[in-house]
């Protein structure tokens, strides 16, 4: 393994890394080896940690395990799932288990331990503004360093030559709940929040389940196998026309490749516009293992006669909701398909309404003078996940999981984390550290000829014959 060079404290890096979820990990990961490159990664939290409102119990990430931080681009790297393993003394285990999907909080395991180990990685370190110094032609990136209470210590600039934004995304409250949410009193919290605040929504009376993806089937099944028979007291209701598997068949999942991602940036904003929201089965519906065993459960409540007391109702939304004195909470709801309304009285509210990608505004506001928009006023991104900057800024900001808009459905796939992170470092060092395959899907999302993106297969070597003489 590489050491950290020794830095000068005002010469610039070659890389500043804002955020540390799992894209800038693998982007710390990858770079890593390659000891030219001088980076640091900067995060405010103390450490690193992965949706840990989410690591019920038995839940597996939708991804195999080969979408690590780097395997699908290097398999020899230390960092890859099967080492973390080997370093546990697990392989064999891991090997006899035969499972392709591994735990949520197996993968957050081994995240943290990719994190303990590289060197480069600044948690408790919250980054203020971002500014284009024209002078220097370097970026300053202010910097606060956070005590173990989260009140600053120290505060601190950074000079680079490159950055990538890996800040990640925000639960989702949709506005008219979010009055509950921020009062105290009866539990209204999002599933980001559910395992800490799990007990208190047990022991409610009645409690509802909004939202119709994955973290909402998850959840719902977590509460109705705690629930006594006959009293579950459960409701489950979502947008979406209905509780829908996942579209998870081997040429659908090739929507998760880098040659639809760069279909997909080619084409017209106002296509991937639509696409993008078209397209929500690929990446927002629900396992179809979960969905089974949902079906299961309360199946196997029905074996002694009655019908589990759980009510699933897609294709409803909330219009409004308030509070009833100080125990209860009434929804107002409104069934998109029949145009009927009704209300919902319950006693606790989880709210599994996703995430939306975090605002970059506040961050990059002394940069704005240099980002180009689209028309709905979006940084453009160009096709190496590279912000496209006014053309006086010699240096790049590059963006993970902030590209939905550019590069679709696969911007917030692990699958394709490793990737985008190689992408960026052969752009950023202009080489090629990492060769990447030139075709990787059987699918032809154009009218392109595939076999001009395929190289040409090896012929085996052609003998001389003998000739008797």
């Amino acid at each position: 393994m590489t050491h950290p060079q020794r830095h000068e404290p005002n010469s610039p890096r070659d890389l500043v890394g804002i955020g540390i979820g799992p894209c800038n990990l693998s982007l710390a990961a990858l770079a890593h080896p390659l000891a030219e490159l001088d980076a640091v990664f900067y995060e405010q939290r103390p450490g690193f940690d992965w949706h840990p409102g989410l690591l019920i119990e038995g839940a597996t990430i939708q991804v195999p395990f080969l979408a690590d931080l780097v395997t699908l681009v290097d398999p020899t790297s230390p960092w890859s799932f099967l080492s973390y393993l080997r370093t546990r003394e697990r392989l064999f285990p891991f090997y006899f288990a035969e499972r392709f999907h591994i735990q949520r909080a197996e993968y957050d395991a081994y995240c943290r331990w990719v994190a303990e180990a590289l060197p480069g990685l600044r948690f408790r370190h919250q980054v203020d503004a971002v500014r284009w110094n024209p002078e220097r032609d370097v970026f300053e990136v202010d910097h606060t360093q956070l005590d173990h209470d989260g009140e600053a210590e120290a505060l601190g600039r950074t000079y680079t030559r490159n950055i990538v934004l890996g800040v990640g995304t925000a639960p989702h409250v949709p506005d008219p709940l979010r009055p509950l949410v921020d009062a105290p009193g009866v539990p209204v919290l999002h599933a980001a929040d559910y395992l800490a605040h799990r007990d208190s929504v047990l022991a409610a009376g009645h409690v509802t389940v909004v939202g119709s993806g994955q973290s909402g089937a998850e959840i719902f099944l977590d509460l109705l196998r705690h629930r006594p028979p006959g009293r579950e007291k459960l409701h489950w209701i979502g947008r979406t026309e209905a509780f829908a598997p996942m579209e998870y068949s081997k040429l659908g999942l090739e929507h998760f490749t880098p040659d639809y991602t760069r279909y997909f940036h080619a084409l017209t904003e106002p296509v991937r516009d639509r696409l993008v929201a078209a397209q929500w089965q690929l990446h927002k519906g629900i396992d179809a293992g979960t969905l089974a065993a949902i079906h299961d459960e309360l199946y196997r409540r029905t074996v002694h006669g009655g019908w589990p007391d759980a009510v699933l109702v897609p294709g409803v939304r909330v219009r409004t909701a308030g509070r009833i004195a100080a125990t209860k909470i009434e929804l107002h709801l409104e069934h998109l398909q029949q145009d009927t309304r009704s209300r919902l009285t319950t006693d606790a509210v989880v709210l599994a309404t996703g995430y939306r990608e975090r605002p970059l505004g506040r961050l990059l506001a002394g940069l704005d003078p240099y980002v180009r928009r689209d028309s709905s006023e979006r940084p453009r991104v160009d096709e190496e996940f590279r912000l496209v900057l006014d053309p006086s800024v010699t240096g790049s900001v590059y963006v993970q999981n902030a590209e939905l808009h550019t590069h679709g459905v696969g911007a917030p796939d692990l699958g394709l984390a490793a990737w985008r992170s190689a992408t960026i470092l052969n752009s950023l060092t202009g080489k090629e550290p990492y060769p990447l395959p030139t075709r990787t899907a059987f699918t032809s999302f154009g009218l392109d000829d595939p076999a001009e993106r395929v190289p040409s297969a090896r012929q085996p070597k052609r003998l001389t014959p003998l000739i008797d003489g």
